[in-house]
């Protein structure tokens, strides 16, 4: 099993855990509320872990730009 991050507004991948025995609680997602975990986390039919985070360009892009949060996708 591995996670593997990916920016939800651009699609780059961010990053992959290899790793079998990472909790949820080392990952953060008891601090999600449900509605954030449909949105971020999923599930592939290899047992994997798809996580939608943000990654920098698009975060400094949002933080110079806050009408860009009314976007789904932005390309930098």
């Amino acid at each position: 099993m591995a996670i593997h991050y990916t920016c939800r507004h651009c699609g780059t991948h961010i990053g992959s855990i290899q790793n079998m025995s990472i909790h949820s609680e080392k990952l953060g997602l008891q601090a999600l509320n449900q509605e954030e975990r449909n949105e971020m986390v999923s599930y592939t039919d290899d047992g994997n872990i798809m996580i939608q985070a943000i990654c920098e360009d698009c975060q400094e892009s949002l933080e110079r730009t806050p009408d860009y949060h009314l976007l789904d996708f932005l390309i930098h």
